[in-house]
Formats: C-alpha cells, structure tokens, sequence
C-alpha cells in the first residue's frame, strides 16, 4: 500500500513539474497542447470535443453525518454511461444478428468467441458448471472494463477506470457476488463456521478478525490493480510526450514520440488484458466459496488468503 500511495505521489508530483514546463516553456498553441495531455488524466466537469468542451451540470454537495457528498456529474461518469450505453447497443445487436445465423460471421463471430473463452477458460475451470449461472453477471464485468479501457485510446476520450472510485465501485460490486455465491452455495450457516477458521473458540477472538479482514483484501486488491496499471500508461505516455516541451526540440521529438507509440500500442493489449484479469479473480474468488462445500471442518479456510 505505501509503495501505491508513494507512486502515485511521483505521479503527481511529476505532471506538476511537466505543467510548468509546458507552460513555462511553450509558446501559444503548444502550450494548449501540453495541457490538455494532463488534462487527459484528470476527473474534470467538462468534456472536451473537436468542436470545444461541454461544460457539465454541477449539483450543491449533500451533507450527510458530517460528511460532504458531491454528486456533480464529471467526465469519467459521463464515459461510464457512454462505455455502458456502447456495450449494450452491440451485443443487442450483435445478439439479434447472431440469432439469424447458424454460424455467425464477421464481428458477431469475434463476439461470440469472447464470451465462449469467458465461459469454457474462465468461468468453468474456476467454479465449475454452476459457475454459469453467475455468467452474465462476468461477462457484463468483463466487456464493461474492456470498453472503458479502450475508450481513453481514443481521441478525446476518458479512460474511466483510470479513476479509482470507478474500480471501487466495480470491487464492491465483486465483493458482494463473492459472498453471495459463497452463501448461496455453502448456506449462511457454514458461511460463519469458515469465519473462525476450524479452529478452537479460545482462538476465535484472533481467527475471526483476521477471516473478516481477509474477505475485504481480495476486492481491494481489485480494486487498486486495475486503477494503477490504466493511470500507469497514460501517465509513461504523458511523461515521454511531455519530453519535448521540457528540451524544446522538434529533433528530440522523433525519440520520445517513437516511444510514446509503442506504449499506445501496448495499451491496447492491456485494454484487454486487464478486462480479462479482473473477470478472472473475480470467478476464481468465487469459486473458492462455491466449491467448500462438503470439505472437512479443519480445512485451510477459503476467505483468509
């Protein structure tokens, strides 16, 4: 965790050193171009376009218990709704063309593919075939993650899951299938039992905190995976762009332009990847609940890791 905070203090610190180099040293439109690379990876209240940037409603703060809730719509909220209306426009679509068609061709093909490997490479080993109730639930986590990556790899996008209350709220989402197959599968009753560890209850007092403790480390880690490699790239992509305002040579630009690609291009494959890792554990933490059922009461514990 504090190698997390540590980098993510760099980070900051380094897109404040590349701003005033880019201002300071930048003249007229290069400048502009410089800021809205950082402008990239901020959470702001307008969305740029070709055409100019759309300023979005902003709400006065709830004050609940004593705390203050913003519930201002924001640029990563407004590509949350964007990755999720895109998604389900499609797979209707491609649902319906697929529907038509003994074999299914051209994009409704790749389509298909995906959720067969979701199916039969990650559902089933991990959970068994009762994992396949549970299969809309991580297709929807897998193709929702995979949208959002790829829509900050487009011109004027947002990469939402750079945000780490977005991967927050996609943990507890997990976090709660996760327990509810463990239940729905062990019984509430057994579910508690795993709690103290098949211990003695002198040891009860030590085991259950730790147990409690374990069912949240596996969301967090979620959690903190996904937000750190999504900003990772765009931060190595801003920093190489940023490169050439800091010497101010259009020579040195062939070098970190170069550079810059190459990660572009490696975004893409991690796009996918990261869409493919998070749907993953997710099956396989659930399945780790599904399949104590009928084990011996000594068992290692399936919530403790």
């Amino acid at each position: 965790m504090k190698e997390t905070v540590d980098s993510l203090q760099a980070a900051h610190t380094l897109a404040d050193t590349l701003t005033s180099a880019g201002h300071g040293g930048a003249e007229g439109g290069e400048g502009n171009v410089f800021a809205s690379l950082l402008h990239h990876l901020s959470d702001t209240h307008e969305v740029e376009t070709p055409f100019g940037a759309i300023h979005l409603p902003q709400f006065p703060p709830l004050h609940v218990a004593g705390l203050s809730i913003d519930l201002s719509i924001t640029k990563h909220v407004v590509f949350v709704w964007l990755a999720a209306l895109l998604l389900a426009f499609v797979a209707t679509v491609v649902a319906r063309r697929n529907a038509r068609r003994d074999v299914p061709t051209g994009f409704g093909n790749l389509f298909e593919s995906l959720v067969v490997f979701i199916r039969d490479q990650v559902v089933v080993p991990n959970m068994g075939e009762k994992g396949k109730a549970y299969l809309p639930y991580l297709l929807t986590t897998f193709f929702f993650i995979m949208v959002m990556n790829l829509m900050g790899l487009v011109p004027y996008g947002a990469s939402a899951t750079g945000n780490v209350s977005v991967t927050a709220g996609l943990a507890i989402i997990a976090f709660v299938m996760i327990q509810a197959a463990a239940i729905r599968d062990q019984g509430l009753g057994h579910y508690l039992a795993h709690l103290t560890g098949g211990v003695h209850w002198a040891l009860w007092p030590i085991m259950i905190p730790i147990e409690i403790l374990g069912l949240f480390t596996k969301p967090f880690a979620l959690c903190i995976r996904l937000f750190a490699n999504m900003l990772a790239g765009h931060v190595v992509i801003v920093s190489l762009i940023g490169l050439i305002f800091i010497f101010h040579s259009y020579i040195i630009a062939l070098a970190p332009v170069g550079f810059a690609l190459g990660i572009y291009l490696l975004e893409l494959f991690v796009a996918l990847l990261q869409a493919y890792i998070f749907t993953t554990l997710t099956s396989m933490f659930m399945g780790l609940g599904m399949q104590t059922e009928g084990h011996g009461e000594h068992e290692e514990p399936v919530h403790g890791s």
